[in-house]
């Protein structure tokens, strides 16, 4: 059975008082709506981003982490790792609508493009499981290395990848047979993996490691590690540089990568790998989303229970705006 069955510098500084208009947030044909999963609050936020106030918050499940939205912004899957299962909304109304199997613990997941697929990070088992999002039901459970984490579709949906926290590896799982056909070895504790738009470059980011690995997936005997970016901000201690979450530019350009404690997101030169700046946001940052025209990129800051807006053409940050209790997740409603 096919996984896919319709193949188908630091010059920022925070302002919290930015006014909509120098923001140029206006006009409704880029306007959506910003998901916060809040991870010790047990709630999920929502952001207006016409206005960038919280509109709602609502009940979540105990300890939502992860969070994402279906390919037609009909439903919101929230990872409730402490119940054991995927949670479902409705994204307009925001009601309950039903849960999904995820397997112990889910954490982490990524939607196939069509949205007929979940790809789920099992910590404690040891396990890839994929869910059915239509029949809610799995399709199968993939041993993979110890404490997956990161979760990434190739472009040509021709692999799903893992990260293992514990085996330090990248796992490249066939979405014909749920094989896994290679593993790479990256830094220490890899939490998250994104490809390039046109799937040439797999970027892994190592928490401990405080690297982000580089891999080729031109390789003549499959993917391979080209290279390693490392960070360096003067005033920060080098174990503060915990690179997480991540996110690249449509067009290939640009790489923003989270780093944790160090209140920063540094932005990377995809061809050459050079960090060309570092832009302070909130505390303990840790994940990234753009809104649909790339305009923006959203931050969440766990330990100041915030997220920051970054104007990603002028690579600053805009605005800081106070969400719940230890937000770890953004998600934005397409158009």
């Amino acid at each position: 059975m096919k996984l896919f069955p319709q193949r188908l510098a630091v010059r920022a500084v925070l302002l919290a008082g930015v006014t909509a208009a120098a923001l140029s947030m206006s006009g409704p044909a880029w306007a959506n709506k910003v998901f916060v999963s809040n991870e010790k609050g047990n709630t999920v936020t929502v952001i207006d981003s016409a206005t960038w106030e919280p509109v709602a918050e609502f009940p979540a499940g105990n300890r939502p982490r992860g969070i994402g939205i279906s390919p037609d912004g009909k439903h919101l899957y929230v990872c409730a790792s402490d119940d054991d299962t995927i949670k479902v909304f409705d994204a307009e109304t925001h009601d309950f609508l039903w849960q999904l199997p995820s397997g112990p613990d889910p954490e982490f997941f990524v939607l196939s493009p069509d949205g007929s697929e979940l790809f789920v990070s099992n910590e404690d088992d040891n396990l890839v499981t994929v869910v059915d999002t239509a029949k809610k039901s799995v399709l199968a459970e993939i041993p993979v290395g110890v404490e997956p984490e990161g979760m990434a579709v190739s472009p040509d949906l021709k692999y799903v990848v893992n990260t293992s926290e514990t085996t330090n590896m990248a796992h490249f799982i066939s979405t014909d047979d749920y094989k896994i056909k290679y593993n790479v070895l990256v830094d220490q504790r890899p939490r998250y993996a994104r490809f390039t738009n046109d799937g040439t470059k797999l970027f892994v980011s190592s928490e401990i490691g405080g690297t982000v690995s580089v891999i080729n997936m031109l390789g003549e005997n499959g993917p391979e590690l080209e290279a390693k970016i490392g960070f360096e901000v003067p005033g920060v201690q080098p174990e503060w540089l915990q690179p997480v979450g991540m996110r690249i530019t449509s067009d290939n350009k640009w790489l923003f990568v989270a780093l944790g404690p160090a209140n920063r997101v540094a932005v990377v030169d995809v061809n050459s790998h050079e960090v060309v700046r570092y832009i302070l946001v909130g505390q303990r940052v840790w994940q990234l989303e753009f809104t649909p025209d790339e305009k923006y990129l959203i931050t969440t800051n766990g330990n100041s229970n915030d997220v920051t807006v970054i104007d990603v053409a002028e690579q600053e940050a805009v605005k800081s705006i106070q969400v719940g209790q230890q937000p770890w997740g953004v998600a934005v409603a397409p158009n």
